[in-house]
């Protein structure tokens, strides 16, 4: 194999851009390997581990940027580099007719003085600046980018509460703002029900499921996964629910979290309990009691955040398809699974969608790991190796540092869905699979070939092995929905109508002696 790289000095592309870029790389033929990157020292890092490094790439400064292509030989490497300069160009010139470039957010903000927020997608180094630029122009920001300090993310969010603007992230991948979805987000329709989320893909999901009960969404407003730790303190999500009281339009309000620190949570239940509207809070994990003690709905799970939401909301219940477990199905998965497939394999793009479904399996199992578990000893020693019942969040820093998303580019759970597959001690994998603005184009599609050759393998090995697929949608996304569900069941996998269900038919499905 050869691997050529090639450095672009002072040529700047922003993180979505790239992640998208990466992907298009890869797919060309010929092509092993491509990292199309800015020349920040954890690319660089990233690349040395996996064995792309250069002498050109550890020259490279964080404002160049690098394209290195590992393929079989020389001539191949050349070829990857045209077609991939190909769709550097395109990207370049795919402004539309009439558009008008800005080459600052304050001539921007000139430019257009009715916008009023600003999406930041740059290098983490140089995202505090950009978006301080904006707060500073008076635009609410939304900043996707990550690697960005806790001091930074404290800094920046107390001057936005000081000026009464929205400071949503940073490593804010998802928000609805004025029924227009932002980065990573689903089509639903306009409603009454406002969401708040230190959670993208918890959010995500908790607005499909509104949408299918009948309900529609005012604002979904993003904080960053970090803001209810102790050091942030739920600036934003405090911030969010006062927004969302104000706002005429929404008569509901969703909160969504991972588990926040005891006395952050404290500060939201408080709040909560000064609310004059009605508040469901979903915290993976969390306590009913106290919930219940500030005045809110608690859900336990996500599904059930929205049954209560579009209820509270005036939904008629009567009217509404919840989707109960499928009982005989889980018995006949039950017999059809050795004594020796004890465990369940969860490989999720969406942190919390693996959140969920690894707290149903701990609810009965007291073998989960997990490289997002919170209690150490539960945590992979090796994030490549699974223990008994493991549930992999792909979309965390450690898988995608200096690559794509798993929402953008499937092949890192692609090559761990085959080595799961192949373990007899496994009984059921389940996966997500989203849809959605920024998403990619065909998620199911890229899985399918793994799944059908898997489902055969295990059968010729004389074992039954369970996938659990759950497309996460509507029917007004970009990606066709029920395409993507047919494809699943074409490939004998076992569709899951919601992230709720599938944590629950995966753990039901592997419960020995019941």
């Amino acid at each position: 194999m050869t691997v050529k790289a090639i450095v672009k000095a002072n040529t700047y592309f922003d993180s979505v851009s790239l992640m998208s870029l990466s992907t298009k790389a890869n797919q060309i033929e010929g092509v092993e390997q491509a990292i199309i990157a800015m020349g920040t020292e954890m690319n660089k890092e990233v690349m040395k581990n996996v064995g792309l490094i250069t002498p050109e790439v550890e020259e490279a400064k964080s404002s160049d940027l690098i394209i290195v292509v590992n393929a079989a030989n020389l001539e191949m490497c050349e070829s990857a580099f045209i077609d991939i300069d190909e769709l550097l160009t395109k990207k370049e010139t795919s402004t539309e007719k009439g558009e008008v470039k800005y080459s600052t957010i304050a001539s921007a903000a000139q430019g257009i003085p009715e916008a009023n927020l600003a999406v930041i997608a740059v290098n983490g180094a140089y995202a505090p600046r950009e978006a301080r630029k904006a707060l500073e122009n008076n635009l609410h920001v939304m900043l996707f980018s990550d690697n960005v300090s806790i001091e930074d993310e404290i800094e920046l969010k107390k001057l936005a509460h000081e000026k009464g603007l929205l400071m949503m992230g940073p490593d804010c991948g998802t928000a609805i703002i004025g029924n227009v979805a932002l980065c990573f987000a689903n089509a639903v329709r306009k409603g009454s029900i406002g969401i708040v989320g230190a959670s993208g893909t918890g959010s995500q999901e908790v607005s499909v499921r509104i949408h299918e009960f009948g309900g529609g969404i005012t604002q979904m407003i993003g904080t960053g996964g970090r803001d209810l730790k102790e050091e942030i303190g739920g600036i934003m999500m405090l911030d969010g629910i006062k927004a969302l009281e104000e706002d005429e339009a929404t008569k509901v309000i969703v909160l969504i979290s991972k588990p926040p620190a005891a006395s952050v949570e404290e500060k939201v239940l408080a709040q909560i309990k000064q609310c004059k509207k009605p508040v469901v809070v979903w915290f993976v994990g969390g306590d009913e009691e106290k919930v219940k003690q500030a005045g809110g709905h608690f859900a336990k799970m996500s599904k059930e955040a929205a049954l209560k939401a579009v209820l509270l909301a005036g939904a008629d219940e009567s009217k509404i398809n919840k989707r109960a477990l499928n009982i005989p199905l889980i018995e006949e998965v039950r017999t059809k699974l050795t004594p020796e497939q004890k465990y369940i394999r969860g490989l999720f793009s969406g942190g919390t969608l693996c959140d969920e479904a690894m707290h149903a399996a701990m609810e009965k199992f007291d073998n989960v790991y997990s490289n997002i578990q919170r209690d150490p000893n539960y945590r992979l020693k090796d994030k490549n190796i699974s223990q008994e019942h493991t549930f992999i969040d792909f979309g965390d820093d450690e898988f995608t540092q200096g690559k794509p998303h798993p929402m953008i580019d499937p092949s890192t759970r692609i090559s761990r869905f085959i080595q799961e597959a192949n373990d007899p001690s496994v009984g059921v994998i389940v996966m997500d699979f989203v849809l959605g603005y920024g998403a990619h184009e065909d998620p199911v599609g890229a899985m399918l070939p793994a799944i059908i050759e898997a489902k055969q393998n295990a059968e010729q090995e004389g074992r039954h092995l369970e996938i659990i697929g759950y497309v996460l949608g509507t029917e007004l996304d970009p990606q066709n929905l029920e395409e993507q569900v047919e494809k699943l069941l074409a490939a004998g996998a076992t569709h899951a109508s919601s992230s709720q269900n599938a944590g629950l038919l995966a753990r039901e499905f592997v419960v020995k002696g019941e």
